[in-house]
């Protein structure tokens, strides 16, 4: 079993109040992994840690062998949503995406059209994201962590705001992904939209992670 990401002893207070606590945990490269949790329970902070925006108190983050906050800052193939996605009010989503995709310049236009259909968003769109509903956005937050097709994606509650439909368009997108190799986290409140999609499912209770469905 290859681990993409692997996890060691890692442990993070906020004034004194310990929110991960010693977590171990590995997560095999090329499978869908689901973390359950209430808001609270220190799965967003772990998520924040795998990417490299908080440090650890003790313990560490290896992503596909490389150690974060020694070998490398940040995971060198990464694509996520943690909390709400950040975008400028008075541009469209294209605007939006487009401006990011430049930062790096990885990849152009058509990359940046192709991430907003895949995710049911119509890129030709002139709507600001400020007319965006809650489900529009976190489609395009979606579409800001494909669009570079990295090779591993963190997802925070992807399936906020979107109906029925769209929880089912989303996962269908997922699943494709998988078959392309990449490794995605995700995590979310109820275990119906983990059933089905996961290849494992933990839990995280106040700062413990617990496996609820091995792989397989």
């Amino acid at each position: 079993m290859k681990a993409a990401v692997k996890i060691i002893k890692l442990s993070k207070s906020f004034n004194r109040e310990q929110i991960l606590k010693e977590i171990s945990h590995s997560f095999e490269a090329g499978k869908i992994h689901g973390i359950m949790g209430f808001n609270g329970s220190g799965k967003t902070v772990m998520f924040k840690c795998i990417c490299g925006f908080l440090r650890p108190d003790s313990g560490y983050v290896k992503v596909m062998g490389k150690r974060i906050g020694k070998d490398v800052d940040f995971p060198e193939s990464l694509g996520m949503i943690i909390e709400n996605p950040g975008f400028l009010p008075h541009l469209s989503g294209y605007a939006n995406l487009k401006r990011l995709a430049d930062l790096r310049k990885k990849i152009g236009r058509e990359e940046v059209i192709d991430a907003i259909i895949r995710v049911g968003l119509d890129p030709f769109s002139k709507k600001h994201v400020s007319q965006y509903s809650l489900g529009m956005r976190e489609r395009l937050g979606i579409a800001q962590a494909i669009m570079e097709d990295p090779e591993l994606l963190i997802l925070d509650e992807p399936f906020n705001g979107l109906d029925k439909c769209g929880v089912a368009e989303v996962c269908e997108l997922l699943q494709e992904l998988r078959e392309r190799g990449k490794t995605i986290l995700l995590a979310a409140h109820n275990m119906p939209d983990m059933e089905g999609l996961c290849d494992t499912i933990c839990e995280m209770d106040a700062g413990v992670l617990t496996t609820v469905q091995p792989s397989g």
